[in-house]
């Protein structure tokens, strides 16, 4: 039977058809908004196109409004080290010799709840593409991830497929995975947020861009054939919140091939290294839709495309699927005439199929025709950029202040010795603090011989030339914070990153961000989504670090329970010399510990108070000025050998950072907590701009001096001595190493096999 074709003839002779608007995710007006673009009804592919590049995941229509902050509060140090910033796949920063880093974190939440081993796979290899398009060479990718309780049913079902998707996909690859996070909370369950970042290398002279330019010059899609796999995936599933039933919509999870996409991978060097490009896009989110119109729109130009020459895996698709699939490891060029058959010659040799679908042309406008029938003509920028923006309504919840005033005063406070080295070993324990070796040991974190750090280290660093330099990544994000208070919470989640990369040795230079959160429609959720991007972009601008780029994912809601309010935020530093990196694991008897910033009395949103089921108060005091203070005494003494070793303070408190750099080290130390501070606030405590560093007898004074000069207060709490076992908190407890190892590695593996 052949399959009837609405074309735009029809569309302009019948237009009163009733169409599947609503079906397909749009509103009532949205959908008018789409006739008076066009002046018409829409073809059915007309139809499919707006309503994946219309949905929140692709169009920001309920951000938008307050993302433009990144874009206006930029620091002055952004004008020496930002060569391409947010709108295209990928920011790109200057980091010296010719030499331009790509970085960038994206949400594959909803469909790895659906399908966790291929959601989670394919949130890997769509964020590698993003890298890549940008001309760069993929050298290493993180996993922040987010779940349910630790002992729950369902995080048993989707935890072990996402990790094992994350190391299966990665690892075929051939790129490291260098760090993340492992947290779990309540509000998580039936909502796991899978949030990857990826790093790439690019000379400055081979950036790509993704514009369509040249009128006669040609489009070609090159990679995998397009399947029914992901027809609306994850454009349309991460704009829908879930119900007690599951997600309202479940269209295919995208279906991975690792091997495909290396060799798609190594095709594309080949063709920047020949500069056979003039601009490229992947094909992730609604897949040719997107790719085609944002390249017109971003072009300036118009495009014709014939749709019936895309390869095809399922011939029954209608051209509306086609349009709309989601299928991985596909790659959209444009290509002038005179370097075609180069162009063809690189992929056939990599065994890449490529084929012409179209031509950009100066008409303005995108259209696509299928077997001779013209099934979509519109303005491209009406597609890709000129779609709904909503200012959303949001007010502070009612619940708020009684929240905050709900400090956790009634969490007892642990006093005598045994009381402190039990509460220790509890939270060493704890699902959110234990070792995550049992997820980290299934990814490949040395391939390619570049990684220098890797986790459970404060930063991930990869070298990335001969002589020594090297980049640091951290992500970080705590969701208690910011249900607390999201302003302050987002500004601690950038300063706990921007603290791991000084900490390492290596100076912040720029940010990236994944902003999760519950259904937009929601006025609490409206509100603590812009508190975060407020407080993010002024704590940006207060220390100097511009956003890049990221993603916002917005329903991750089941019912009227959405999540914490989660930014997730990545700092990418430079350090000159890998080779003068800070580790976390101190060596030699006799050197000493020095905790560097304010111990306050601050337990709202702490690990401890989790433990014991509560969440309330505030959370710690932000000092930005004292956070860039700190880092710059971190980088200055790594740079001076002024350091053994380093490692934040953050969740879990001085207890537990003194514990794992133990456990990291395998040797002891003797600890003095300071005089006339409760021991409970001094190990415990969750406040922020804090860091122990590890220093040499020789260097103690010219450690302290730099210390002195900032203004920062600096005090020596121990010594490492391998004649302890384990931490010796003095006047305390004694917390031997083989507890300590034994309550950190029992937890993950007792909890999944």
């Amino acid at each position: 039977m052949t399959r009837q074709i609405d074309s735009v003839k029809d569309a302009e002779t019948t237009p009163d058809v009733t169409q599947p608007f609503a079906e397909l995710g749009l509103k009532a007006d949205e959908y008018t908004q789409i006739r008076e673009h066009l002046g018409r009804r829409p073809t059915s592919s007309e139809l499919a196109m707006y309503s994946v590049m219309w949905s929140e995941h692709c169009s920001y229509k309920s951000s938008k409004v307050h993302l433009r902050q990144f874009g206006e509060k930029v620091p002055p140090e952004a004008e020496d080290i930002l060569l391409v910033g947010m709108g295209e796949n990928a920011g790109v920063v200057d980091v010296g010799g010719g030499l331009a880093v790509t970085f960038k974190i994206e949400s594959h939440n909803h469909p790895s709840y659906v399908e966790p081993y291929q959601g989670a796979a394919t949130g890997i290899g769509g964020i590698v593409r993003d890298i890549l398009t940008m001309g760069a060479r993929p050298v290493a990718v993180m996993d922040p991830l987010r779940f349910g309780p630790a002992d729950a049913p369902d995080t048993h079902r989707v935890l072990p497929g996402i990790v094992a998707g994350i190391g299966g996909y990665g690892n075929c690859l051939g790129l490291p995975n260098i760090g993340g996070e492992v947290v779990f909370d309540e509000t998580y369950l039936g909502n796991p947020l899978v949030n990857a970042l990826c790093v790439g290398v690019v000379p400055h002279d081979r950036i790509q861009l993704s514009a369509a330019t040249g009128a006669g010059n040609h489009v070609i899609l090159f990679g995998a054939k397009t399947g029914g796999d992901g027809i609306g995936g994850v454009s349309v599933l991460a704009s829908e919140t879930f119900d007690d039933e599951g997600p309202s919509k479940r269209p295919s999870v995208q279906v991975g091939d690792p091997f495909a996409e290396k060799v798609l991978i190594e095709a594309c060097q080949e063709l920047f290294d020949q500069q056979l490009v003039v601009g490229i896009q992947d094909l992730g989110g609604a897949g040719i839709s997107c790719a085609t119109s944002e390249m017109a729109s971003n072009g300036d130009s118009g495009m014709h495309v014939w749709l019936d020459r895309v390869p095809l895996r399922d011939s029954t698709l209608a051209p509306e699927e086609i349009l709309m699939s989601e299928s991985q490891e596909r790659m959209c060029a444009v290509v002038a005439p005179d370097k075609l058959d180069a162009f063809m010659a690189v992929c056939r040799k990599w065994d890449v199929e490529a084929v012409v679908i179209g031509e950009v042309n100066d008409s303005g406008r995108l259209t696509i025709e299928w077997h001779g029938a013209q099934i979509v003509d519109v303005p491209p920028k009406t597609v890709a950029h000129d779609g709904p923006v909503y200012e959303r309504p949001f007010a502070r919840p009612q619940w708020q202040d009684a929240l905050q005033a709900d400090v956790p005063t009634s969490v007892p406070r642990p006093a005598s010795g045994d009381e402190l080295r039990s509460a220790l070993l509890r939270l060493v324990a704890s699902p959110n603090l234990a070792s995550k070796a049992w997820v980290t040991d299934q990814y490949d974190r040395y391939v390619m011989g570049n990684t220098v750090l890797a986790q459970p280290e404060d930063s991930g660093i990869v070298r990335i030339t001969d002589d020594g330099l090297g980049v640091a990544i951290s992500t970080d994000g705590n969701g208690r914070y910011g249900k607390l208070d999201p302003y302050a919470g987002a500004q601690l989640a950038l300063a706990e990153a921007y603290r791991n990369v000084a900490t390492t040795g290596a100076k912040p230079l720029a940010v990236t961000n994944c902003l999760n959160f519950g259904s937009p429609e929601d006025t609490d959720v409206m509100w603590q989504f812009a508190e975060t991007a407020r407080g993010l972009a002024d704590a940006c601008l207060q220390l100097g670090v511009p956003v890049t780029g990221g993603n916002v994912s917005f329903y991750n809601q089941t019912g009227e329970t959405a999540i914490l309010p989660t930014p997730i935020i990545g700092v990418l530093g430079v350090i000159d010399d890998v080779a003068r990196r800070t580790p976390m694991a101190w060596e030699a008897d006799g050197e000493a510990l020095w905790l560097v910033g304010d111990t306050a009395d601050e337990f709202g949103g702490s690990e401890w108070a989790h433990l014991h089921g509560h969440l309330g108060g505030l959370p710690p005091a932000v000092d930005l000025d004292r956070e860039r203070q700190i880092a710059e005494i971190a980088v200055a003494a790594s740079r001076d050998g002024l350091l053994t070793a380093a490692h934040d303070v953050s969740v879990g408190g001085l207890g537990v950072t003194l514990a794992e750099m133990a456990l990291r080290s395998g040797k002891g130390a003797r600890i003095f907590l300071p005089d006339g501070i409760d021991p409970c606030v001094a190990l415990f405590s969750e406040s922020a701009g804090r860091i122990v560093f590890v220093v040499p007898r020789s260097e103690e004074v010219r450690f302290t001096d730099m210390c002195t000069a900032r203004g920062v207060p600096a005090a020596r709490i121990g010594v490492v001595d391998s004649g302890v076992d384990g931490l010796e908190v003095q006047d305390a407890f004694t917390a031997p190493l083989d507890e300590l190892r034994t309550a950190s590695e029992g937890t993950f593996p007792s909890l999944f096999g």
